[in-house]
């Protein structure tokens, strides 16, 4: 049945796609299942995690109380795992891969969107920092505790490899840090867990992990137009007027349907914005996979830029728009205002619970007492990450005497 399974799972995919029956395996070694491939298991694990239930209650842009319409990390999540199941599916890569990673991605982000992330790393400072990607290793490594036989979830390599290095390789040949973290150190979590299972740090990822991170651009980047035009920052005509792209959209919409009311003329807009910055990446794929002509998933990870991603002239209409939704959304004066009151609200609680461990749950303070502070403060820091946006208020509320309406 095994074998039947691997070769119906198999079949249809391109050469460079990651095959589940060449994975590299798990740290801890498991059965094989005779119904599920390999990362067709990993996705399960990661839908069944608590800490993808989670994510509906961590937001983006805007906290919960904005509104039910407003995008969450989960909501995003479901969106770029569509996304990459779209490239995934058209490049002829493995689905179920692409579809885990993309999953997985955003597990570790902390409440409050990007301000509790800066929130939470500006009060790990000296203690080794907080990072969402390596926050996303240790959640599936270390602090799902669901398994009998393992902490975390036992991903197979291919997963976690794309987790980790989904935006691109984290050292350069020389062993230097790169991308994202060029000119910085490696989180702790990252490296600890390479020593234990090497990732290939300097390599590229899978092309299933590539399908999962530009779905990520384009995940966030059409739905923040959406949500700044339903919070009322700016208007559908101010962004067309401001951005190339979405103005020939807009046109585009309005010649074919005149008469269109205010919230199907926006769903058309956001809607043709995807499909346009999908046809883009598969377009630019496969020019470069034409040139590249690589045999097989590994032959992907020799090379040395990236095989799926905007084309040059699309990366400059998403560069004209990350400008505008700066200017007229992240950093709106309301925006603002309630995202550093959110990461006041991280901040507090650090400096409570690492002062005091035993407010923290039973699970969460044992052992505190015998750990040095780097170790008390990453126990605090995963604690206060873990949380939903609505628990941190809560909690807030518990120990302070004033929590700021977050409206």
């Amino acid at each position: 049945m095994r074998t039947d399974r691997l070769q119906f799972n198999s079949h249809g995919l391109a050469p460079y796609a990651s095959q589940d029956a060449d994975s590299k395996g798990r740290l801890v070694s498991e059965p094989t299942s005779p119904t599920r491939s390999e990362f067709q298991r990993d996705r399960d694990r990661i839908i069944h995690s608590a800490a993808f239930r989670r994510l509906q209650f961590k937001t983006q842009v805007f906290v919960l109380h904005e509104g039910d319409h407003f995008r969450t990390r989960l909501t995003h999540t479901i969106e770029v795992a569509q996304v990459a199941r779209s490239i995934a599916r058209n490049l002829k890569l493995d689905i179920d891969l692409a579809e885990a990673i993309a999953l997985a991605h955003d597990l570790g982000h902390s409440p409050f969107g990007h301000a509790g992330e800066r929130a939470l790393d500006a009060k790990m400072q000296g203690y080794g920092g907080f990072d969402h990607n390596a926050q996303s290793l240790r959640v599936v490594t270390r602090l799902e505790r669901r398994y009998a036989g393992f902490d975390g979830l036992n991903l197979t390599w291919e997963t976690l490899e794309g987790i980790v290095k989904h935006n691109g390789p984290l050292l350069d040949a020389h062993g230097n840090p790169a991308g994202d973290y060029a000119g910085k150190t490696i989180p702790g979590a990252i490296t600890e867990f390479d020593a234990l299972f090497p990732l290939r740090l300097d390599s590229f990822a899978s092309l299933e992990a590539q399908a999962a991170a530009v779905s990520d651009d384009i995940a966030y980047n059409a739905h923040d137009v959406d949500d700044g035009l339903r919070a009322g920052l700016f208007t559908l005509d101010d962004i067309a007027g401001g951005v190339e792209i979405v103005g020939m959209i807009v046109r585009e919409v309005d010649r074919i349907y005149p008469h269109l009311d205010r919230a199907r003329r926006i769903h058309e807009t956001f809607r043709r914005l995807i499909t346009i910055a999908i046809e883009d990446v598969q377009k630019t794929a496969a020019s470069r996979l034409g040139k590249l002509h690589p045999a097989s998933a590994e032959s992907v990870r020799a090379t040395d830029a990236a095989i799926i991603g905007f084309s040059d002239s699309f990366l400059k209409e998403v560069a004209v728009l990350r400008t505008f939704l700066f200017e007229r959304m992240y950093r709106h004066p309301h925006v603002n205002a309630t995202m550093n009151a959110a990461a006041g609200i991280i901040g507090d609680l650090f400096d409570t619970y690492f002062a005091d461990t035993e407010l923290m749950p039973q699970d969460w303070r044992a052992g505190t007492a015998q750990m040095d502070e780097t170790r008390r403060a990453r126990r605090v820091a995963d604690y206060i990450a873990g949380m939903t946006d609505r628990y941190a208020i809560s909690e807030h509320r518990r120990l302070f005497d004033h929590t700021p309406d977050l409206r």
